[in-house]
């Protein structure tokens, strides 16, 4: 029988000076990136945290904590990869992957493509299997205050 989980994962990063801004696995032009212990890349993070979800691999942090010096500025497509070794380790494969990022600025609508082509190959996955959508929060929040940015990410993996 078809085992199907769901999992879902939120991440968030404030903008910061002098960080180049990587989203999805890509590097996006804007005047600030994002913080954090590694690249930031707060796509990539929500996904990772929806992945081990699903497969009840606990979260990000456990498996790459922020306290370790080996993921001081790490490319993010790392850590996605090895998560994606972690849950087919327990004979899962993604079914599919929906992700909702919100952020006033930049407009993200023209790298989406190139976000889905990236992921996939990082993932080997089809790019079908991979929605990305933009929306901002309608200046609303710290979101809205363009203080930083939040994804979501739901999916669903099968074994």
């Amino acid at each position: 029988m078809e085992k199907i989980r769901v999992g879902f994962g939120y991440d968030v990063h404030p903008f910061a000076a002098n960080r180049e801004l990587w989203l999805g696995g890509i590097r996006i032009p804007c005047e600030k990136g994002l913080k954090g212990h590694s690249d930031a890349d707060v796509l990539i993070h929500a996904i990772c945290d929806a992945l081990l979800g699903a497969a009840n691999l606990r979260d990000i942090g456990y498996h790459f904590p922020d306290t370790a010096g080996e993921y001081k500025n790490i490319d993010s497509k790392i850590l996605l990869a090895k998560t994606m070794e972690l849950i087919r380790s327990k004979n899962y494969e993604l079914g599919n992957l929906d992700i909702t990022v919100c952020a006033e600025k930049p407009k993200l609508n023209p790298f989406i493509p190139e976000m889905k082509t990236c992921l996939a190959h990082v993932m080997h996955v089809a790019e079908d299997d991979i929605s990305i959508k933009a929306t901002t929060s309608e200046k609303l929040g710290f979101v809205g205050r363009e203080e930083g940015m939040a994804v979501y990410a739901t999916v669903l993996i099968v074994k």
